[in-house]
């Protein structure tokens, strides 16, 4: 096989050194990186968040550090539908989705693409969602 194509997808909401750490970690896993950066209605739709950031600044973030090599707006639910259009041979996840269900139907998805399914330990002390509380707590907006 020619390159290895890594996927990550994620909100990128709030950039913290969670998805620092993802993203530094799904480097070294393949040869082209892309990074997934869900659209905001999307947001809404899985997490019952709006994103704080929109998305446009978002992927211009996610661009500017350097550790990707393509990113990619993602507009609907199914990876398959970003596997179409990528053509990725790797995901990659926070381990906090693993054997949840949202965790095995990705597994099982991606199983009938060929793509493998990788998680890496997910960031505890930061993520948007304790972000957003600690601004919440704060009265700041």
């Amino acid at each position: 096989m020619g390159n290895v194509i890594g996927y990550v997808p994620g909100a990128f909401d709030l950039f913290h050194i969670g998805h620092l750490n993802a993203l530094r970690q799904a480097r070294q896993w393949c040869d082209v990186l892309v990074a997934g950066v869900v659209a905001d209605d999307i947001c809404l739709q899985t997490k019952g968040v709006e994103p704080t950031v929109p998305l446009a600044e978002r992927i211009e973030i996610v661009e500017a550090i350097g550790i990707v090599d393509a990113v990619y707006a993602e507009e609907t639910v199914s990876k398959t539908d970003s596997w179409r259009d990528i053509g990725f041979h790797q995901i990659f996840k926070g381990d906090d989705w693993k054997g949840t269900p949202k965790g095995i139907r990705l597994e099982a998805e991606m199983a009938l693409l060929g793509v493998e399914v990788t998680y890496f330990p997910y960031t505890l002390q930061t993520s948007s969602t304790a972000l957003r509380k600690a601004i919440a707590h704060r009265g700041v907006s």
